[in-house]
């Protein structure tokens, strides 16, 4: 029997569902746009606009007061200045351009500085990943634990390359270098939101990334902690979303996965 929602996890859910039902159609009209002369780059940062004022104007009728982080760093200031949307109403952009049906639209709630609620919305497969701060992680109303795993060589790891523009290729390569040495594995599915429900649901043992932004991983978050795991940035501290860092794991691999991390950058 699923587990029902809060009513704060329902506004968000159905937020998400809501604008996910265009995204979906827009997606179809990428694929056909692939072989076009034009190609879909314009039609995608067009859907990922509508996308976000969709999602802004969902929520905010739920929640007039709220402000909002939303990509590009603009913040919207609500007359509650304790409560603030962080939102990325297309986490995936890439995969969305190039016809991969990978992506999903990531809501958190953060409450004076502190994450309290997180959705994450695949849509393409219809999974809803839930988490209130206190109140257990979900998939569908199932209740999401980490993975038990305690060996690195048993374990499957995700990550984000750095693309072109970014300076820290060589020392990506290394840690790299150092998880695939000791590791089952590591994938780089391009949307971090995604990875980290994926780290909540066990079927990634962790994941780590440099350069993110708040929107990327602030949902994700709340969806690992509350389903058993561990997250920090790559120096172990708590401030990932002020780095862009991020290291998130299960306990009994979120300390070797760091040190692996740390010792292949060096």
């Amino acid at each position: 029997m699923a587990a029902p929602r809060s009513p704060l996890l329902n506004v968000m859910a159905g937020a998400a569902k809501k604008v996910a039902r265009k995204l979906v159609r827009d997606f179809g009209e990428v694929e056909n746009l692939q072989v076009s002369k034009k190609g879909p780059a314009d039609f995608v940062s067009t859907a990922d606009r509508t996308a976000e004022r969709a999602l802004i104007a969902e929520l905010t009728k739920v929640r007039p007061r709220f402000g909002f982080l939303v990509e590009e760093g603009d913040e919207i200031v609500g007359a509650d200045t304790s409560n603030r949307w962080i939102i990325d109403p297309l986490d995936g952009t890439t995969n969305f351009l190039h016809g991969i049906p990978h992506f999903a639209i990531s809501i958190a709630l953060e409450r004076d500085g502190d994450l309290v609620a997180g959705v994450v919305y695949e849509p393409v497969h219809d999974e809803m990943y839930s988490a209130e701060k206190g109140g257990g992680a979900h998939l569908n109303g199932r209740r999401l634990r980490v993975s038990a795993r305690r060996r690195l060589e048993e374990s499957l790891f995700a990550t984000g390359i750095p693309f072109k523009g970014t300076r820290d290729h060589p020392s990506f390569l290394r840690q790299l270098e150092a998880v695939m040495a000791v590791s089952a594995g590591v994938r780089r599915f391009g949307s971090a939101a995604l990875d980290l429900a994926y780290v909540a649901a066990g079927r990634y043992d962790g994941f780590w990334e440099s350069g993110l932004q708040p929107w990327d991983m602030a949902a994700g978050i709340v969806l690992v902690r509350e389903a058993g795991g561990f997250v920090s940035d790559l120096d172990g501290g708590h401030a990932m979303l002020k780095t862009g860092d991020i290291l998130a794991a299960n306990s009994q691999l979120h300390g070797i996965l760091g040190k692996t991390l740390d010792d292949g950058s060096r």
